[in-house]
């Protein structure tokens, strides 16, 4: 089909549609005649009109209703917020320069407090970060835990028993009986016991040198941990830290097993 075909198609349905009443009120609205109805007549008269509306707040309203668009595309917090704050912007530019003080008040209100988000997110990230690089998530863990008090020789607990609370070492040593570390202060334990799915304790911890402990206990820690993301990322990295240890010691054990055994069938047949 040539261009002139479909020229003349295209203004033969623009004829018949001319005919309908509400089309030609539209038609007449656009400053065209219904009697005399092209294509390029109709491209010629919306080019008119788009240009002739193009001013600098439709311009500014146009650009922050793209980036409306944008946040809801985007799939992470800190692009949603930054391309919100840039929307706002631009809307509020908008609302000024129409005289549409609502459109403007709201949009200046809302850009306040996605900077106040973007920040908070951004503080978190930050956090996030650092507590895979130390103990930090403990300091603010302290307000919620309770003093205890334990003598040389005292079980803090034992292997199997119900766990029920978490524990910080603060002063004195404490032992880990079935592998033989000894936890120095400072050091967080009874975390793998809020893990296991019967809460038990995996090991049994005693106490080698007075001192004492903070304690915490699950259903706070719970709490906490739904609460505040930065000490569910720093747990997580904190408890696969102590399954990797357990693995490291596991494995030299074996090491040491086949070496020995290697050892001892050397010498018999010696």
């Amino acid at each position: 089909m040539s261009t002139a075909d479909l020229s003349t198609i295209l203004d033969r349905i623009l004829d018949a549609a001319a005919d309908n009443l509400r089309i030609a009120k539209i038609l007449i609205q656009m400053g065209l005649d219904p009697n005399n109805v092209t294509y390029d007549a109709i491209f010629n008269r919306l080019l008119e009109i788009l240009l002739a509306n193009i001013t600098l707040a439709n311009l500014l309203g146009l650009i922050g209703a793209i980036f409306f668009v944008a946040t809801l595309l985007t799939q992470t917090m800190v692009p949603l917020r930054i391309a919100n704050m840039f929307g706002c912007v631009f809307l509020a530019g908008y609302g000024a320069l129409a005289g549409n003080v609502a459109t403007f008040l709201l949009y200046l209100l809302l850009l306040p407090i996605n900077a106040f988000r973007l920040r908070q997110m951004l503080n978190l990230v930050k956090k996030a970060r650092s507590a895979t690089q130390g103990d930090t998530s403990r300091e603010w863990l302290k307000p919620f835990m309770t003093e205890r008090k334990y003598r040389k020789g005292d079980v803090l607990f034992r292997k199997d028993d119900k766990a029920d609370e978490m524990l910080l070492t603060v002063t004195g040593k404490f032992l880990v009986t079935e592998i033989g570390v000894e936890l120095p202060p400072g050091r967080l334990m009874g975390e793998l016991g809020f893990l296991t799915p019967n809460n038990r304790r995996t090991a049994t911890i005693e106490c080698t040198e007075d001192g004492h402990v903070l304690t915490i206990t699950y259903e706070k820690l719970l709490e906490i941990y739904f609460q505040n993301p930065q000490f569910g990322y720093y747990f997580l990295v904190l408890t696969s830290q102590r399954l990797l240890e357990n693995i490291a010691r596991l494995e030299a054990i074996i090491a040491q097993n086949k070496l020995a055994q290697q050892t001892a069938a050397a010498s018999a047949s010696h």
